[in-house]
């Protein structure tokens, strides 16, 4: 199989071709799905073969005996990312957002402030609000064109009532990969300031050329006792419809106040999910994935100088991910008269950038985890929808 090969989600119940019409008015006979953070690309067949080994086999029972999942995690963590994980430090979830709620409800109660480095992923707003605690928006600073700490202008804005720093690295939507020195600040901060310190890694396996994931606990091992880290298959291997996250914590006292939520709610990941892990944690995906990140470099290439070749458009530099951040502030133009251009003119659904947070205003983030074809055509669209700018 091909990441060129085009594959046809529309009738299959896919949020993001399926309901791009509902959405978005752009029906999906013609118009291009670049905002659900699913991948158009088909998973590794060691995976797919294990999900029909299941299946034939009717194995829908209750799922007993966590060895070789947690230690297929243990030892991808270990050959990709240099991070030595043991697996009585894994608690599984219902997925990322699941975990972040857990992680609210464990370590923080109603009222307390959480901060968030923004624009950064709009589900952890949501989730914060949700569950009664304040959103503490901290603004990444844009620096030749990149978002950049300001931990300066970020002590000035506490007041001793935040108890928790959600940071997202690789960062959704501005794909920074976090330098070891960045992290580290990161880490300096929480301490200061006496923070849990979550780290959503989701998207740790897509790094491009040049650029390398550290884990919070290979950066910063110093603050373990206040570390949560949570990581999937599902931004990796394009299976988030399976809902499984894992939540790795070293510091014993703190991976007991989680387990505790954990268990008080009774959560517990699909079975299916369960037997995907080893088949995807492998050497064959380990292949797969390198083989992805060489074709979404690709893709990020093509799209981030087509969009920058617009009079008025810029696309940040990606270091890692599937999803471009594109900024409108130069064309002059309002929010509405911006999308306008991009759903009914282009005919391509992106997120609005404002979703994400302070920062996030004149943006909007396209996915590029699609063929290399549909990426071409989305940089046509926009030259053209924006061609009385050139």
């Amino acid at each position: 199989m091909s990441f060129d090969d085009i594959i046809d989600f529309r009738g299959t119940h896919s949020q993001k071709w399926d309901s791009m019409e509902k959405t978005w008015g752009i029906p999906a006979a013609d118009g291009l799905a670049m905002w659900v953070a699913d991948m158009d690309f088909r998973q590794p067949e060691g995976m797919i073969g294990a999900v029909r080994d299941a299946a034939e086999r009717g194995l829908f029972t209750y799922f007993g005996g966590m060895d070789e999942y947690e230690g297929s995690i243990a030892w991808w963590m270990k050959a990709r990312h240099g991070w030595d994980v043991a697996p009585a430090e894994i608690m599984t979830t219902h997925g990322i957002v699941n975990a972040v709620a857990m992680a609210l409800e464990a370590f923080t109660r109603p009222g307390d402030g959480v901060v968030l480095m923004t624009p950064v992923y709009h589900a952890f707003a949501r989730v914060i609000r949700a569950n009664d605690r304040d959103v503490v928006e901290c603004p990444l600073a844009l620096r030749d064109g990149m978002y950049a700490m300001d931990f300066d202008a970020w002590d000035a804005m506490m007041t001793g009532t935040e108890r928790m720093l959600i940071l997202c690295s690789p960062h959704n939507p501005g794909g920074r990969v976090w330098t070891r020195d960045e992290l580290r600040g990161v880490a300096d901060f929480a301490r200061r300031h006496d923070l849990i310190l979550v780290s959503d890694e989701i998207h740790h396996d897509l790094v491009y050329p040049g650029h390398k994931h550290l884990p919070m606990p290979v950066a910063a091992p110093e603050v373990a006792d206040r570390t949560v880290i949570m990581s999937a298959t599902s931004k990796t291997f394009n299976v988030a419809g399976m809902h499984c996250g894992n939540v790795i914590i070293h510091d014993p006292a703190l991976r007991a106040a989680y387990q505790k939520r954990l268990s008080q709610l009774s959560i517990s990941p699909n079975s299916m999910s369960l037997r995907m892990t080893p088949a995807l944690y492998s050497p064959e995906g380990a292949a797969w994935v390198d083989a992805l990140c060489a074709y979404l470099d690709g893709n990020h290439r093509i799209f981030v100088e087509g969009i920058n070749a617009i009079p008025g458009l810029s696309a940040q530099p990606m270091q890692g991910t599937y999803l471009s951040w594109v900024d409108f502030a130069g064309t002059g133009m309002t929010p509405e008269e911006v999308n306008r251009r991009v759903t009914t003119d282009a005919r391509i659904a992106a997120n609005p950038g404002p979703s994400f947070g302070k920062g996030g205003e004149t943006f909007l983030r396209f996915n590029i985890g699609t063929q290399r074809a549909r990426v071409e055509e989305a940089v046509a669209r926009m030259a053209h929808a924006f061609r009385d700018l050139q």
